[in-house]
């Protein structure tokens, strides 16, 4: 019998294409800038096709998952790694931060990288390796380091958080300046007067950050 890595590929290779619209694939590829091909399967469908791939399967253990999320990665249409982001969201307590650096560094997309970022890295990476992503070279780590409390509310870090914004203040990167402001707007919900302290402190904020830090102000 096979093992469950190849059980489940071998259901999703089956399903997904079975369920796609073709007529949906080239926009679908558009809206991402012609970066991956699409089979056309939209995220309900996508959904609900890999309800059925997983039907009467078992839990992943940590190798099966890795192995799961490679072999989404290796094929060449989105909707393998989108799914494959929602298994791992699924079984976040199981990746492990080198698995998470590879796919966040491979394939890049903000589709794949918010999803990694903002459900998986805070529980995948610890603290001291999120720091050292806030300062990396590639954009796709530094927006996973600045997304990824973005769900905690009144649980953030906010030192982490302002500390990496204002590392990255001057990023000449558009997905680095849409993060900052993201995560500033998301934390603005618990803590406007601290955002609102924050923006004023410091200037050198990108306009973009600052308008999208701003929004709900």
């Amino acid at each position: 019998m096979p093992d469950l890595p190849d059980l489940l590929l071998a259901r999703l290779t089956s399903a997904f294409p079975a369920a796609a619209d073709p007529a949906k694939a080239a926009p679908m590829a558009a809206y991402m800038q012609h970066r991956f091909p699409f089979l056309g399967l939209s995220a309900p469908g996508r959904r609900a096709a890999a309800r059925a791939a997983l039907a009467g399967l078992p839990a992943p253990g940590p190798a099966e998952l890795a192995a799961v999320a490679r072999g989404c990665w290796a094929l060449p249409e989105r909707e393998y790694q989108q799914f494959a982001c929602d298994y791992l969201v699924r079984h976040a307590r199981l990746v492990e931060a080198p698995l998470l650096r590879e796919l966040v560094t491979t394939r890049s997309w903000w589709d794949t990288v918010d999803a990694l970022a903002t459900r998986v890295a805070g529980v995948a990476a610890a603290p001291a390796e999120l720091d050292a992503w806030a300062l990396d070279d590639d954009r796709w780590l530094v927006r996973t380091a600045i997304l990824h409390q973005l769900h905690r509310g009144a649980a953030t870090d906010t030192a982490r958080l302002f500390g990496y914004c204002t590392a990255q203040a001057g990023h000449p990167d558009f997905f680095v300046r849409k993060a900052i402001g993201w995560a500033l707007r998301q934390y603005a919900r618990t803590d406007p007067d601290a955002v609102r302290g924050y923006l004023a402190a410091h200037p050198e904020l990108s306009a973009l950050s600052r308008r999208e830090a701003s929004r709900h102000l």
